[in-house]
């Protein structure tokens, strides 16, 4: 029901537990950068040299839509995408290694969550036995294939891990309920969880699976879901990995299987961004950004919202108050924990993420990805 481009449906709090001594040695980097990025002028559509901007990465892959984006640090990312891609790059950009699964080429790979530069896990989504999770120990070398639906009406849609052990993915509703997925070993099994603590999903409602973030975690038990497509676009919560969730509504515009939240990003268990909008190109998107300081709780519009659809969002490190949205049209940048939104650059993104030590990355269409560089 929910379509983008080929496909139906179109989120994740990064990565695996990063240490306070990493933190701290790049705290002054980081602080440098922070404050050179939120001086880029608004209407800056190439930023002068020395700011920071994106600098697009030549993956040879321009064929390939990469929505499935995980960013281990500033020289280690994963992306993956349309036709069975996957690549891993150890050297900032500089060079992409094709590390895809064999037999995949049918596949869309829309998320992908990586623990280091040789553990990754990532999904593909779809109906029935489209969708699919495939994990690698060797950088990509080798794949297990470790789950695939076997049931007609589910689709999953995102992925996301509290550590390198426990994880979720998420599929739209099946009898009525979104169904949610848990591993214990990092990915190499998955069991369907009990539906009993899932509130019934809206008429309508679906997640979209536009950048891997439709389901993101911060710390070892929180875990929110986005949704879209009913008369309400809401955000589920769960406090246990899964077993019993809260429901909100948000005041990102609904209405219409195009129309939702597409992507969280939470600092901590209580402060949170969403954004989204529709993604059909020729309608607006009013309203398409939402912030909540109370867990998802409550969300507030922003007051001066992202000008259009956005598909993914993450905070900056060592920033309280520093986020990235990013979407077809361009990025956007807050300073003031959503509060405000302003376009610091017009490329075409479908997904972002960011690491400790500054390594933000955006993906996107025609084999684009770029890192943050300044």
């Amino acid at each position: 029901m929910r379509r983008l481009g080929n496909t139906r449906g179109t989120g994740r709090t990064r990565r695996t537990t990063r240490t306070a001594a990493a933190a701290a040695a790049c705290a002054a980097a980081c602080a440098a950068a922070l404050a050179a990025l939120t001086a880029v002028p608004a209407q800056a559509q190439t930023p002068p040299d020395r700011s920071p901007h994106w600098e697009l990465k030549d993956t040879a892959s321009p064929d390939v839509r990469f929505r499935g984006l995980a960013a281990v640090d500033r020289r280690t990312a994963w992306v993956s995408g349309t036709g069975g891609t996957v690549l891993r790059t150890t050297d900032g950009g500089a060079s992409w290694r094709n590390v895809s699964p064999p037999g995949a080429a049918e596949l869309q790979f829309r998320d992908i969550e990586a623990f280091d530069a040789r553990r990754a896990v990532v999904l593909a989504i779809g109906e029935g036995e489209a969708s699919r999770v495939y994990r690698t120990d060797d950088g990509g070398q080798t794949w297990t294939e470790s789950f695939r639906n076997t049931d007609a009406k589910a689709f999953y849609d995102c992925l996301t891990f509290f550590d390198r052990r426990h994880g979720l993915a998420m599929s739209d509703p099946v009898d009525g309920k979104f169904r949610i997925l848990s591993t214990g070993d990092g990915g190499r099994t998955w069991k369907v969880l009990p539906n009993t603590g899932m509130p019934a999903a809206l008429e309508g409602e679906a997640g979209f699976a536009a950048s891997g973030q439709c389901l993101v975690s911060s710390g070892p038990r929180d875990v929110w879901l986005a949704t879209g497509g009913a008369a309400r676009a809401r955000v589920l919560h769960s406090a246990d990995r899964g077993l019993t969730w809260t429901a909100s509504d948000t005041p990102v515009p609904a209405g219409d299987p195009a129309r939702g939240v597409f992507a969280l990003a939470f600092r901590d268990r209580a402060h949170g961004l969403a954004v989204g909008g529709d993604y059909r190109p020729d309608r607006p998107s009013p309203q398409a950004a939402a912030r909540t300081g109370d867990g998802g709780a409550g969300w507030r519009s922003a007051t001066k919202p992202v000008p259009a659809y956005r598909s993914g969002v993450a905070w900056l490190p060592h920033s309280r108050t520093t986020a990235l949205a990013v979407g077809p049209t361009g990025t956007d940048l807050t300073t003031d924990a959503g509060r405000t939104w302003r376009t610091v650059d017009q490329g075409s993104y479908d997904t972002v993420d960011c690491t400790p030590d500054l390594g933000c990355w955006a993906a996107g269409e025609q084999g684009r990805v770029a890192r943050l560089e300044r």
